[in-house]
């Protein structure tokens, strides 16, 4: 078997040996339907340790020739599907994995495409001696030569496709030229039968369009059928938790939180392998080189993005519109382009069914922060990020708030969200209205995140209204309703309150409700808050 050329199923079966290992061959499956087809380009992105190269390797270990892979794909789902014998080991498959390569080529583009060209063509030259290559210094003619004598096409699997955009940012030179040779390589080529690329970003725009633009994209953006290919699904993970003997529960709460339409509960599946092998609950994402990332990227001097930042902290869900990304790392035109990476990176997940269509076909989406796993980085990078001043000084000074609210103690209530719109109001350069929403609902996050699943009604106007603090399983706490007011009073909260309809947001809990209207008058700079209890 070669480095490049049918590199056989040795890395395939080493995952399937491994304790831990879910089942994705069915996305064989759906890539077979076009084979040699006009669609047979497929670009599908996602997160750093979501699977990539396993699934890389699985494809290489099922299409290469010259090996008999099917002892390992015989026991899987692939071996179900009618198209299963028809494509196993029938392809000359080329296997490229661009940050190996970019590295031994010590970073440099025309380095590294020499480098590759090189040893494919020695590798082909050695498997095939009987083969006359055009120009052996070219690899699109090298397998040119090969389909026009052997007619039989190439499977071209490209793993860290985007390494080039992710690792040279600023290379403007070589990003080009290594997007120019992809498509030398792949575009309205005849021996290609299958191209499968991954990485964490979609493909590069130059301008509006993609020079790769023959390739069909699918990204945590827009998965489209492929979304539950892009993580482990909950009836992957309940099953692993079962077989392991794993609190569900906790699972759910630290790495579930993608969620697409037709796939609502996606989990990161390296941190649920993590969790199983450590039996350990905990972020997992310290350990990438996004870590970093995050740091770097909600510190960029843009335009609005810290305060929709601290509403994401504040477990809010903010608008995001997505369609002007450029798919990479240093054209950041406004905050949506930094959050939009973001959601590419894996730290932000879009909300399912939100999706909303604007004007000029934008790409508009309410996202928030997935699980409890994510919420951790946040919390560490920003707990002394001199960019985020004081936002969880603001957790202290919570720490009795939920105590204060159970003894239905207005005027203690009141004064601690005094002291929290005085001294965090900096951190959100709203106009008060929007600072009492934020303020209040970030103190109040923060002092129940352990306690409490919030649920909110959609924004009204720019701040957010009808807070609803539902307890988690087994927390005998009483469920919390708060309405917010400026300039009015608490008791019109309380009254607003009352007229609502609660059969939709109280149906699955039956217990004592706490409703919390809290008004800011404009001239004292005070609150007032009103406590009632009713039973649901």
């Amino acid at each position: 078997m070669g480095s490049y050329l049918n590199t056989g199923f040795e890395k395939f079966e080493e995952s399937l040996n491994a304790r831990l290992y879910v089942d994705k061959s069915e996305l064989i499956s759906v890539l077979n339907d076009y084979v040699e087809t006009e669609q047979r380009f497929f670009c599908i992105s996602r997160p750093r340790r979501f699977g990539k190269t396993v699934t890389a390797n699985m494809l290489c270990a099922y299409y290469s020739k010259n090996t008999d892979s099917s002892f390992l794909f015989d026991n899987l789902k692939i071996s179900h599907d009618d198209s299963y014998k028809t494509h196993l080991n029938q392809y000359n498959t080329l296997f490229l994995n661009i940050t190996d390569e970019f590295n031994r080529a010590e970073q440099n583009v025309k380095t590294m495409i020499k480098r590759i060209t090189d040893f494919v063509s020695g590798e082909i030259k050695e498997a095939y001696p009987e083969i006359k290559l055009l120009d052996q210094y070219d690899l699109s003619l090298t397998l040119e030569s090969m389909y026009s004598q052997t007619k039989k096409g190439f499977v071209i699997v490209i793993d860290e496709w985007d390494c080039i955009m992710r690792e040279r940012k600023t290379d403007a030179e070589g990003i080009k030229t290594y997007l120019e040779w992809l498509k030398l390589l792949m575009k309205d080529k005849s021996y290609v039968a299958l191209a499968y690329m991954t990485g964490i970003l979609p493909i590069k725009k130059c301008g509006t369009h993609s020079s790769l633009n023959m390739f069909d994209e699918y990204s945590m953006t827009d998965p489209g059928d492929y979304a539950s290919y892009i993580g482990f699904t909950e009836n992957e993970v309940l099953s692993l938790c079962e077989e392991y003997k794993v609190d569900f529960g906790l699972m759910k709460k630290w790495y579930d939180g993608y969620s697409f339409e037709n796939s609502p509960h996606l989990y990161n599946p390296n941190s649920v392998v993590c969790a199983i092998d450590e039996n350990k609950f905990k972020s997992y994402w310290t350990q990438t080189e996004t870590f970093e990332s995050l740091r770097r990227y909600i510190d960029l001097n843009m335009a609005g993005l810290r305060d929709e930042v601290v509403k994401l902290i504040a477990g809010n869900e903010v608008v995001v519109n997505t369609s002007r990304f450029h798919n990479d790392m240093t054209t950041f035109e406004t905050k949506d382009d930094v959050l939009t990476l973001l959601i590419h990176l894996g730290y932000l997940a879009i909300i399912p069914d939100s999706a909303l269509k604007g004007v000029d076909n934008d790409r508009i989406f309410a996202v928030h922060i997935p699980n409890e796993e994510i919420k951790d980085e946040f919390r560490n990078i920003t707990e002394e990020n001199k960019n985020y001043p004081g936002i969880y000084a603001l957790i202290s000074q919570s720490l009795d708030l939920l105590d204060k609210i159970y003894e239905m103690d207005n005027k203690a209530v009141a004064e601690a969200f005094d002291l929290a719109h005085q001294d965090h109001t900096s951190i959100l350069k709203y106009n008060d209205e929007n600072s009492l929403s934020c303020v209040i609902s970030l103190a109040l996050n923060l002092a129940s995140v352990d306690i409490y699943n919030v649920h909110r009604e959609l924004p009204a106007g720019k701040g957010f209204a009808d807070m609803v603090f539902l307890p988690k399983q087994g927390v005998e706490k009483p469920a919390l309703l708060v309405e917010l007011k400026y300039d009015k009073s608490a008791q019109t909260a309380i009254d607003q309150i009352k007229q609502k309809n609660y059969g939709r947001i109280f149906r699955d809990y039956k217990g004592e409700v706490l409703i919390v209207g809290i008004n800011y008058d404009k001239d004292s700079k005070e609150h007032q808050c009103f406590i009632e209890k009713m039973q649901n």
